[in-house]
């Protein structure tokens, strides 16, 4: 066996969970795998300004989430975080795959871009009313 094939890199979800398992070796890494699988289908096609496939962003906040020691429901709310904003499932998908627990974190964070305003602050305003409501319930939101 080469070198090269004794060191092949590990996928983002791997990373991922490598990082979760260093502070909690129980990681539900069966979760998080399908969090991940569902929010890669869900964002197929979409890419990020850069050109860089949009599973790259719900990444990179569970991993600044790992800094953090969160749980797995948290993580796999990250994953989760954009699907019901930027695709066509909802909420209540999310439970029925999930948990109502993560489906209520991940609608905890969901932006409100489908709502019309008349301004910026409204929104800006409305976002924030949302985010405080849902911390008082959860502060992992």
């Amino acid at each position: 066996m080469s070198s090269e094939t004794a060191q092949k890199p590990a996928t983002e979800i791997e990373e991922l969970l490598d990082l979760v398992a260093a502070y909690n070796p129980d990681v539900d890494r069966d979760l998080l795998i399908r969090a991940y699988d569902f929010a890669t289908a869900a964002h197929a096609g979409q890419q990020r300004l850069t050109g860089d496939p949009y599973i790259v962003h719900p990444l990179a906040v569970a991993r600044l989430l790992t800094e953090l020691e969160m749980d797995d429901a948290t993580l796999a709310a990250a994953l989760l975080h954009d699907v019901v904003e930027d695709t066509e499932h909802d909420v209540a998908e999310i439970r029925a795959r999930f948990s109502n627990e993560i489906a209520l974190l991940v609608d905890g964070v969901t932006k409100l871009r489908r709502i019309q305003f008349d301004s910026g602050r409204e929104r800006q305003a409305e976002n924030l009313r949302r985010m405080l409501l849902a911390m008082a319930s959860d502060l992992r939101v």
